[in-house]
């Protein structure tokens, strides 16, 4: 048996038919049903899947691995059920499964075409977004410590060149749930485990407006138009709250006498970088030369 699929799910009725659909060429589909109370694992049986039914594990990588172990495939194809494959990546899969691939390669990363409020993201930090999806059965698994963690390989990893289409956030509902109640949380415990971690309140500001500056300036989050400058926003929102279940967990503890001494300096710092990247920007962007002089001008003032 040469590709298996290995999908973990929970609720998933809405996306889990394309999902399958996408990947009928596979010589076997494992799903994984996290005890969904909508017919997702009903629904995967229908398509000839065999479904196997366990606990809805908040450590989502610990189900995926119990799909990698039941997989009996040479390769194991790793996906969500709001992926999809596409033709092109189908082909790419196949060529490479059914060829004689050298035995020092263990994986393969796969980039993503994430669809996000009903717009292909770009730029912003979501493209290409290569994950490591497809490996030899035995040579990778999730460490299952933290829920962004990338799987960990025995061996090398080549990448493909088709991506993977991902069905993404539909609403902004959704990504606060996924984003604030689970994600976060997980995040802030993961910090708080590090024997280097101190805590400043600084951080409340730091973090959030370094995201927001790599992802709207520094990944071209603005060629994403609005899409671009909401999904910063919202991912430097996702660090301040990081930041304070952090603080919940130091029980709200007040690091300074007078918080406007740590504070004050970083909204400085954060408004000249701000600045300075915003023009460098506009550097890029515009063909006038003497607006990019007077753009230097600017942004050499402020260095």
């Amino acid at each position: 048996m040469k590709l298996s699929v290995v999908i973990s799910a929970y609720n998933e009725s809405k996306n889990i038919k394309d999902c399958l659909r996408s990947v009928s060429f596979a010589d076997e589909i494992v799903v994984v049903d996290n005890s969904s109370l909508d017919g997702t694992g009903t629904i995967a049986s229908s398509f000839g899947a065999r479904v196997y039914k366990r606990p809805n594990n908040l450590m989502l990588n610990t189900n995926k691995n119990f799909g990698f172990s039941k997989a009996k495939g040479d390769w194991i194809l790793n996906l969500d059920a709001d992926e999809r494959v596409t033709e092109d990546l189908q082909k790419e899969i196949k060529e490479k499964v059914e060829s004689e691939i050298p035995l020092g390669i263990s994986a393969f990363a796969i980039p993503r075409k994430n669809i996000i409020f009903g717009k292909w993201i770009e730029h912003t930090g979501w493209y290409p977004d290569n994950h490591i999806r497809m490996f030899r059965k035995g040579k990778a698994k999730f460490s299952e410590k933290h829920v962004h963690e990338q799987i960990t390989v025995d061996g090398e990893i080549e990448k493909l060149n088709s991506p993977l289409l991902h069905e993404s956030y539909k609403t902004i509902r959704e990504f606060l749930m996924k984003f604030f109640v689970i994600y976060a949380p997980n995040e802030a415990e993961n910090i708080l485990q590090s024997d280097k971690y101190q805590f400043s309140a600084s951080e409340f500001l730091k973090k959030p407006i370094s995201e927001f500056t790599s992802r709207f300036y520094l990944q071209k989050g603005y060629k994403d138009g609005i899409h671009g400058l909401v999904l910063s926003l919202l991912m430097a929102f996702y660090h301040f709250v990081v930041v304070c279940y952090v603080w919940e967990q130091k029980k709200f503890v007040n690091t300074s006498k007078d918080s406007r001494d740590v504070l004050e300096p970083e909204l400085k710092h954060a408004s000249k970088d701000i600045r300075w990247w915003g023009l460098t920007s506009a550097i890029h962007e515009t063909k006038s030369p003497f607006s990019k002089f007077k753009n230097r001008v600017q942004r050499k003032l402020l260095r």
